[in-house]
């Protein structure tokens, strides 16, 4: 009997695919023995760690850039008079407007609570005139001598001055870091009470001289 010249035995019929072809998620289930599964489990936790330590490093670095264009978006309504305290009421600001105006700049990745912009807990800020250059502050103020010493806020104050006044608007931002696997290599701040460092301080400052409004 004569074959069939269009019939060809090594196509596997159609909706069949080769056993090498199966997927790697297939295969694991479908695996008895558990070594598979114990092989993704000891490998998953670590590079989840990786991942998200990754994902967050990425996240804080987004938000110190933030802060520095809020900083710089503040500073500058100071320097041409948008902002000013004790001068113009239509003008004038408070702490408390003031920091209210500061979170807005932030809330994508840093929301302020109501408490927050009452009571500073994360986000300090300092605001004050100079009456020469050399006598601005260039150091972080810390409660303490060692790199990782707590914020020293005592100092701090909303006080700009008027017009060609030479000002500094400083901004701080307590960041909790999550991720063991890059808290000892980017925090930098020991928090009142706690033992070792915690936090990662981001820090902005823009010094300006206001303009003659």
């Amino acid at each position: 009997m004569l074959k069939d010249q269009n019939e060809n035995p090594a196509v596997e019929p159609a909706g069949k695919s080769m056993p090498g072809r199966r997927g790697l998620l297939r295969r694991l289930f479908k695996e008895k023995s558990g070594t598979s599964t114990i092989e993704f489990a000891l490998l998953a936790l670590p590079f989840l760690v990786v991942v998200f330590a990754s994902l967050e490093t990425f996240t804080a670095f987004t938000a110190e850039q933030l802060l520095a264009n809020a900083t710089d978006t503040m500073a500058r309504k100071v320097r041409t008079g948008e902002i000013t305290f004790g001068l113009n009421p239509a003008t004038d600001m408070s702490e408390q407007q003031f920091r209210k105006a500061f979170c807005n700049e932030i809330s994508i990745i840093m929301t302020c609570s109501e408490d927050e912009v009452k009571v500073p807990s994360k986000l300090f800020i300092d605001v004050r005139s100079f009456t020469d250059y050399s006598k601005i502050p260039a150091a972080i103020p810390r409660k303490g001598t060692a790199a990782n010493s707590d914020l020293d806020t005592s100092s701090f104050k909303f006080a700009p001055g008027g017009p060609t006044t030479i000002n500094i608007v400083r901004a701080y931002y307590r960041w909790e870091v999550i991720t063991d696997l890059v808290r000892p290599y980017v925090t930098n701040l020991r928090p009142a009470g706690s033992t070792m460092p915690k936090d990662y301080l981001m820090v902005s400052t823009a010094t300006f001289q206001n303009e003659s409004y």
